[in-house]
């Protein structure tokens, strides 16, 4: 039994983890940090744990964390997990981080978009993950950093055109919409109900979001040269969910290749990747609460352009079942373990 321990288990991703981990057969959780709540039980903080997690939140140190469990999941914001990370690495324990600091391999590339790092000796060991595409590196690294949420859904729905040539990146618009979820628990007034609800609207308009040079990252790896893109995100009032709408004009050929057939060809064997009919758009009230990807592509023949749709949970997939899937890797147990239930309808 794998002793697991969740470093911001008061946040959204924090009590998905525990949600999931309640039903996972090969891990007791055996610590869960939050200064704000600490001596509750994290059931109280969270009711639809009751009679499923019967662990107490605390304010532990990391020296403390380091006695209490092998693997840990840091859900904390970008920075903090730089204070714990490379603690609980050097005490050999593995970590799947969920905030965005090992995930830019270029430590100037980081300090650009966030601030200083002051661990970029790791940057270089941390394994990106996402196992659709880097399942190998992931079984045997300590550090997996968890991808973002809008990245997940945009490197899974291009990363098959890229690989083969079948698009021009110097077209590629990402237009994505995301629930209020992805904004986090804290109270801000721009994530109010009154504030979301019966309305839509942009945010990081113009190039101004921090996941975009994790999305240009892994696009620039699967195209073989570098990819710049028009990312826009939006966002939704619903709790949970990203819908990302892509477009792209074919080369010559992608115009003749049957891109319906190159995708259920290369996730036929991905248990969390669906691949969904011609002229079937995915629809994130399809993946709720699951950690699947629908993917869906239509050709605009007055155009000539292709438009590739992805959906997911931006909670699951876009992170906590994402970061499960990584550690089940990590740890020789099935990748599946603790994740197929499908996903809730309505």
């Amino acid at each position: 039994m794998l002793h697991v321990g969740i470093v911001g288990a008061s946040g959204y991703t924090g009590v998905e983890l525990a949600r999931l981990l309640a039903g996972h057969p090969e891990i007791c959780l055996t610590a869960a940090t939050s200064r704000q709540y600490a001596g509750k039980l994290l059931a109280e903080v969270f009711p639809n744990l009751r009679k499923r997690v019967d662990i107490r939140c605390e304010n532990l140190s990391v020296d403390e964390l380091i006695e209490r469990a092998d693997f840990f999941f840091t859900a904390v914001p970008h920075k903090t997990a730089m204070d714990i990370v490379p603690k609980l690495l050097a005490a050999g324990k593995k970590v799947v981080d969920l905030s965005a600091d090992y995930r830019i391999h270029d430590p100037a590339v980081y300090e650009a978009w966030y601030q200083e790092h002051s661990s970029p000796e790791l940057l270089a060991e941390a394994a990106y993950g996402l196992p659709e595409l880097y399942r190998d590196r992931i079984r045997t690294a300590r550090l997996t950093a968890n991808p973002g949420c809008y990245p997940t859904s945009v490197i899974l729905a291009l990363t098959p055109l890229l690989r083969h040539n079948l698009i021009d990146p110097g077209t590629l618009i990402i237009d994505s919409k995301s629930g209020t979820s992805g904004a986090g628990r804290a109270a801000s007034v721009g994530t109010l109900f009154c504030e979301v609800t019966d309305g839509f609207r942009p945010y990081k308009v113009g190039g101004t979001h921090r996941h975009i040079p994790e999305i240009e990252q892994e696009l620039t790896v699967a195209a073989g040269k570098l990819v710049t893109v028009s990312f826009t995100p939006h966002l939704l009032p619903v709790s949970r969910g990203i819908l990302s709408t892509m477009y792209a004009s074919l080369t010559n050929e992608g115009d003749s290749t049957d891109l319906q057939a190159l995708y259920e060809e290369t996730y036929a064997d991905e248990p969390f990747v669906r691949v969904l009919p011609t002229g079937t758009p995915p629809a994130t009230q399809h993946v709720r609460g699951s950690n699947c990807c629908d993917i869906s592509l239509q050709k605009d023949p007055r155009t000539g352009r292709l438009i590739i749709m992805s959906a997911i949970d931006n909670i699951v997939k876009g992170a906590s079942g994402q970061a499960v899937q990584n550690m089940n890797l990590m740890n020789g147990f099935p990748e599946t373990t603790g994740l197929m239930g499908a996903p809730l309808f309505p």
